[in-house]
């Protein structure tokens, strides 16, 4: 639809998601399709198991009385705000398709600042976990120094952030009183703001990569001048372990975010041009899928986190099958060893020999994940 110069700086505020959608050309389904059922069968299957994945996450930090420093509780926020991923991406889910022409704009805007919000702040709990083994490894730490105060400060912050990016849409950088600058992808956001959203994510990523690099490339130099002692292999392990995490982080990231971040640059860049609604409901699914793997880089690679992960599996076969009493908080940590020995059935001979153990010795400065 052609909008004339003399009309160009009208507000559309009484118009309604339709019309909107009309405009750029995006066509909403008077009923499904089988693309449709795809589409929302595969979102709904990934929202399930990113909420459990990481409501097991945050339930096996508050547990175990050993997670209790800085780069858990931040793993844990991470986990919190990836939840909230799998929440808000369920309820875009339950509102897409033919049921889009039933909201209103403000239910409209809603849905997308929940996405905003929880993307922008798993994204930003990334780049704080980079932080953390950035200035952790480097200093040889086995843990970080920071207070609970200044973790609870980012947090909050990471938090104020994301929820900042969300409402910038619905309060003032949309299209609403630009027709000319709607996206194709989100009818009612700005064009420029999309640009913005894609390459403020791009250079994050420039950003944690820079810092995973310079942990290799340090780690690489000191397992090159390690010297003959019996903290070698420890050192190789700890190198072996790093590339893997690092890799892992490095390529979920760009499997993941590049499809739907490279969708919205050129839909803000192209418009019409960018054919992006061919493809952008599948970019998003990808992204959420983030959501999932973080919790598999960061936590699962941890030794304790598995064996706190398969106590609390057991522990509820047990409570289905027999209604054992459930043990407090405080108890968690020497009830943990015990139920993990009963369960995977190991020696505590051979749980002793776990590289996880090895971080209580004076020597070690690896950290937990690595």
């Amino acid at each position: 639809m052609d909008v004339d110069s003399s009309v160009s700086n009208t507000c559309y505020y009484s118009h309604n998601v339709t019309f909107f959608y009309n405009l750029v050309g995006k066509k909403i389904s008077a009923g499904w399709t089988p693309r449709d059922f795809v589409v929302l069968g595969l979102g709904l299957t990934v929202c399930l198991i990113v909420f459990l994945a990481n409501l097991m996450v945050m339930v096996a930090i508050f547990m175990n009385r050993r997670f209790h420093f800085p780069i858990y509780y931040l793993l844990s926020n991470m986990a919190a705000a990836d939840l909230f991923a799998g929440v808000a991406y369920a309820n875009l889910m339950l509102n897409t398709g033919p049921w889009t022409r039933t909201l209103t704009k403000e239910q409209w805007y809603i849905r997308g600042a929940l996405i905003d919000i929880s993307l922008t702040a798993s994204v930003a709990n990334l780049l704080a976990v980079a932080v953390e083994r950035h200035q952790t490894v480097l200093t040889m730490q086995l843990h970080s120094k920071m207070t609970k105060r200044r973790v609870v400060l980012l947090i909050v912050c990471i938090w104020a952030v994301g929820i900042i990016m969300g409402l910038v849409p619905s309060t003032f950088w949309n299209c609403e009183c630009d027709l000319e600058d709607c996206s194709t992808v989100a009818p009612l956001y700005s064009r420029r703001f999309l640009v913005f959203w894609a390459v403020l994510n791009l250079l994050t990523f420039l950003i944690m990569v820079a810092m995973y690099s310079r942990i290799f490339i340090y780690v690489r130099s000191r397992s090159q001048c390690a010297s003959q002692h019996t903290t070698e292999m420890l050192h190789t392990q700890t190198v072996v372990n790093l590339m893997k995490t690092i890799s892992m982080v490095l390529g979920a990231f760009v499997i993941c975010w590049t499809p739907g971040l490279m969708t919205l640059l050129l839909d803000g860049l192209l418009g019409k041009a960018s054919y992006a609604n061919k493809y952008e409901k599948f970019c998003l699914v990808i992204a959420e899928c983030n959501s999932l793997v973080n919790p598999v880089i960061y936590s699962l690679r941890d030794d304790e986190m598995r064996r706190t992960f398969k106590w609390i599996l057991c522990w509820l076969c047990q409570r289905n099958g027999d209604q054992q009493r459930e043990p407090s908080p405080v108890a968690i940590h020497s009830a943990l060893q015990e139920e993990t020995l009963g369960c995977i059935q190991k020696s505590e001979d051979q749980v002793m020999e776990t590289p996880h153990n090895t971080n209580d010795n004076e020597d070690c400065w690896t950290g937990p994940g690595v």
